[in-house]
């Protein structure tokens, strides 16, 4: 679909918010909290940004972008390039990072810009008044998007927002474990935030029940795997394609001309899922569950590899 940018407005240092609108007016897609849209941006770069406003809404999409020290284009060109009144492509709204809203309870761990579903989420959790807690961290005050809306919320609800700033706290980051473990078995837990931060909150919450924890990831938790030297076979053309050494399975096969279906080349927004039929890959996302890498018959071509020297795909 192609998105017109009604207005850019600063949430916080180094973070703008895009508010984005179909072109003629009317209606967009509905989507779910937690979701995500892909902006092919003009200079090329494809890439995934969470949905913050209330989905009740259908008149627009708004997505706040942090801009990297290590951009590789992205937010860059969207500081410093995209205007208002632009037209962009764009592909979704697609969820991964899905609210349970009839949960018992919903506690939501924000690190810096990992605000942006989770402000999505207790919007909609406050229409539905389903129960919620939030923890909420960044490095400075100014550096914390949408503190005024939430603080708002808090001063309304009290004791359901709590907001850790690091130079106040001496610069020491919020003790996940000790949050964690105050947390009601039965509730669900979201993280999203910087990667030491998931890091850490997966250990804390490594023994509850995995269906009841749930995490977002930015930005690739590991090395892709480019090792090569295996051959994909195309199930459907039985067309034979050799991936060899410093190339993805992505790369490859869009050099010879194949349409895969792609967005963050990362691993983390699913949009090259792809169905595997016989092989064993080598997974390296922060997409798929546990479970759906245990089973060998799905994986994200754009980071993962192949253990077999042959991997047959459903393409």
């Amino acid at each position: 679909m192609q998105l017109l940018v009604r207005a850019i407005r600063v949430e916080a240092e180094d973070v703008v918010s895009l508010e984005l609108a179909a072109p003629q007016g009317g209606e967009l897609a509905p989507f779910t909290a937690g979701a995500h849209i892909d902006l092919n941006l003009g200079n090329g770069c494809i890439r995934s940004y969470s949905l913050v406003n209330d989905p009740c809404e259908r008149d627009r999409y708004v997505v706040a972008v942090h801009k990297s020290p290590a951009s590789r284009g992205g937010s860059r060109y969207i500081h410093e390039e995209l205007q208002a009144g632009t037209l962009v492509d764009a592909g979704g709204p697609r969820n991964n990072f899905a609210l349970v809203e009839d949960a018992p309870l919903v506690v939501l761990f924000a690190g810096g810009i990992g605000i942006t579903p989770l402000w999505c989420m207790i919007q909609r959790l406050q229409a539905l008044g389903r129960p919620w807690q939030l923890f909420y961290g960044g490095r400075s005050r100014a550096r914390c998007a949408y503190l005024r809306e939430i603080e708002a919320l808090a001063a309304a609800h009290p004791n359901r927002v709590h907001v850790h700033i690091d130079e106040d706290a001496g610069r020491a980051p919020m003790d996940l474990p000790a949050l964690i473990g105050r947390v009601p078995a039965n509730a669900h837990l979201y993280c999203c935030g910087p990667a030491p931060m998931l890091a850490a909150f997966e250990e804390a919450t490594r023994s509850r029940p995995p269906g009841q924890v749930h995490v977002e990831y930015f930005s690739a938790s590991q090395e892709a795997a480019v090792a090569g030297g295996f051959e994909v076979v195309l199930a459907r053309s039985q067309r034979r394609v050799p991936v060899n050494a410093g190339a993805s399975i992505l790369a490859t096969l869009l050099d010879a001309g194949i349409d895969v279906p792609h967005a963050c080349r990362e691993g983390v927004c699913g949009a090259c899922q792809t169905g595997v039929i016989e092989g064993e890959p080598d997974h390296r996302d922060s997409y798929l569950s546990p479970r759906e890498k245990s089973s060998g018959k799905t994986m994200l071509l754009c980071c993962s590899g192949s253990k077999s020297d042959l991997l047959m795909l459903d393409l």
